[in-house]
């Protein structure tokens, strides 16, 4: 077996031999012509000429040499609902939504639009795109109006494939009306809105003409025989917006058969999940990681995916490791801010269950602070593997590959390059920087299969956007810091537009978090920079206390703030320590649980914090605002 360097230096020196063998990790209908075409950088096609379908790869290979295996776990602790799907069950539901689409009218090439809760069906909706040749584009659940009609309008669809409402925390949280505002608002009108009536809301309206009902449909279907069509490598299989810097969303465009192969080899080389076991991803299929690893990484590699609609902490805080003992998890997939939602837990809760079969989890998402990477690893007994990647990527950039070699985990660092990614620190002005030296983290094009092949509808701002950080050389922009140590390692520092400026000295907000948590009294922190007319920016923390007892007195507030910027003082050094430090009882994230840093520094700036669509919590945003009047 090559070691990694090897396995890493011919991914990148010899493309044409080492994508030609991952290649094989998956079915082709017909074999490629050309492993990568490059004739027009930064544009590159992968697998050239060779045709494949997501789907078949997916579902329909395990369900021709494993009927019976288990494909996907649909579990609810907000409906308390459980269900099971063989690989050949799954198949059937997937050729009979598939069959729908058809009659309602879509063809290859076209667009459906997803927004729907984390159910089954969705699945379904999913699988039945990439199945008949049309792209799917998956808006997550809930999204405001605005949002969401910039989206239909991008895109184009179809039809929209909907619920009548999701539930979170025991609540219903209805769709329908956002959907039928966001329609009133765009200027696409979709021909069709297929609605999943789940019976949770009871005030739900009908449009005569337009909506269709998914059951109704379903049943006209029940022995739908929807044959898959096949893809040329290159032809897209999805959009998927994230938001962009002049308010206008980027609809990522997804190749398929470059997709297909980076998700296979990812499985083995990375996750090391083999056919038969079971993947458990607590994302949603709204965001990148639900697409790569809920939907389609471990149903490729023939592993059994979980669908979880529910919180970490309801019915209470095992309820994560109950399913992985339930149902025999292997391998594990979830984000930082989780990490620390549960560190605040009863940790008895991790050790009533059965997890001898978990391997390794892996995190996502944001940079992991060593304090709860620490604490996960000493919990589990097992690798807590943090890994970096983007919408844009599709799949990991920085990661351990255990899969290829063994190392030690690092805490608070993803690893190394991936195979396949030819990533280097850059300075400013292009050069590259030497080891322990803070760059930006870019990757030499071509980028590997499975990254995003342009813009939806906008090359030219695929270029701009990504490729114009420097006039030479040519490099794809992360827009995050990092810094390589002598062993190789890298840390991620944070987004370039989350550096603080403090009289010329550029500081990463991720270093003054870091400092910050090492109180033993912080469960969590932000830190913003803060517009100051003497320094240009200055450093403000906003840090969740463990224990509310330790701040229930002006006193006790005063003394920590003190010991905080001490601490600060002793880590980083004077020029690093905070403004204020400033306690609040919950930090505002977004749904997905990134945090809204720039919100928060919006508030801090007496400005407007924008969007605040996604924010699961908006009661945090008004105790920063308490906080600053302080």
């Amino acid at each position: 077996m090559a070691s990694y360097k090897e396995f890493h230096q011919r991914s990148i020196e010899d493309r044409n031999g080492f994508w030609g063998e991952q290649a094989q990790l998956i079915h082709w209908n017909k074999q490629p012509e050309q492993i990568y075409d490059f004739s027009k950088p930064p544009f590159v096609k992968w697998f050239v000429g060779g045709e494949t379908n997501l789907c078949y790869n997916a579902v329909d290979r395990h369900a021709e040499t494993n009927p019976n295996g288990k494909a996907l776990v649909y579990i609810s602790t907000e409906t308390d609902e459980e269900k099971i799907y063989s690989f050949s069950e799954l198949r059937t539901e997937v050729m009979r939504m598939a069959a729908i689409y058809q009659e309602l009218g879509v063809k290859k090439g076209d667009r459906v639009l997803i927004y729907m809760p984390m159910i089954a069906e969705a699945c379904f909706a999913m699988l039945a795109c990439t199945r008949i040749g049309a792209i799917h584009s998956v808006v997550f659940g809930g999204f405001a109006s605005h949002s969401l009609a910039t989206r239909i309008d991008d895109a184009k669809p179809t039809v929209i494939v909907s619920a009548d409402a999701g539930m979170r925390g025991g609540r219903p949280v209805p769709y329908k009306h956002l959907l039928d505002e966001a329609i009133s608002l765009a200027e696409h009108k979709p021909a069709k809105v297929l609605m999943v009536n789940r019976g949770l809301d009871k005030d739900m309206a009908v449009v005569a003409g337009r909506d269709e009902d998914y059951a109704t449909l379903r049943t006209k279907h029940l022995d739908a025989n929807v044959p898959v069509t096949w893809l040329e490598a290159s032809e897209p299989s999805y959009i998927l917006y994230t938001s962009g810097t002049t308010g206008k969303p980027k609809g990522v465009q997804r190749d398929t058969g470059g997709y297909a192969v980076a998700l296979a080899a990812s499985m083995k080389h990375i996750y090391c999940g083999n056919a038969g076991e079971t993947f458990f991803s607590t994302s949603d299929i709204g965001w990148v990681v639900g697409h790569s690893y809920i939907i389609y990484g471990p149903l490729i590699a023939g592993m059994a995916t979980i669908m979880y609609e529910g919180t970490p902490l309801r019915p209470d805080a095992g309820i994560w490791w109950k399913i992985c003992q339930d149902q025999e998890v292997t391998v594990m997939f979830s984000a930082p801010t989780a990490i620390r939602v549960l560190k605040k837990q009863d940790p008895a809760l991790l050790k009533k269950y059965d997890l001898s079969r978990l391997r390794a989890l892996y995190c996502a998402g944001e940079p992991m602070d060593e304090t709860s990477h620490q604490w996960m690893m000493d919990e589990l007994g097992i690798p807590v593997i943090d890994h970096y990647w983007q919408t844009e990527t599709g799949w990991a950039m920085l990661s351990l590959m255990p899969g290829v070699e063994k190392h030690d985990v690092q805490l608070g660092s993803p690893g190394f390059p991936v195979y396949g990614y030819d990533v280097r620190l850059f300075r400013d002005d292009g050069s590259e920087c030497g080891p322990n030296e803070k760059g930006i983290v870019g990757v030499v094009p071509p980028l590997p299969p499975g990254c995003l092949s342009t813009i939806w509808g906008d090359d030219k701002r695929f270029v701009s956007t990504y490729f114009t950080l420097f006039q030479e050389p040519q490099v794809y922009s992360s827009f995050d810091w990092g810094i390589k140590d002598d062993a190789g390692y890298y840390k991620i520092l944070g987004r370039t537009d989350d550096v603080i400026n403090v009289a010329g000295h550029r500081l990463g907000t991720r270093e003054i978090e870091e400092a910050v948590q090492a109180h033993p009294a912080i469960a969590e922190v932000a830190v913003v920079g803060v517009a100051d007319q003497l320094k240009g920016q200055m450093p403000m923390a906003f840090a969740v206390v463990k224990d509310p007892a330790s701040v229930d007195t002006a006193e006790k507030v005063a003394a920590l703030e003190k010991a905080v910027m001490k601490l600060v003082d002793g880590s980083l050094g004077a020029i690093a320590r905070p403004a204020r430090v400033h306690f609040i009882s919950g930090l505002p994230k977004t749904r997905s649980g990134k945090m809204l840093r720039r919100s928060i520094q919006a508030l801090a700036e007496g400005r407007d914090p924008g969007d605040l669509t996604t924010i699961e919590d908006p009661s945090t945003l008004e105790q920063i605002r308490a906080a600053l009047t302080t």
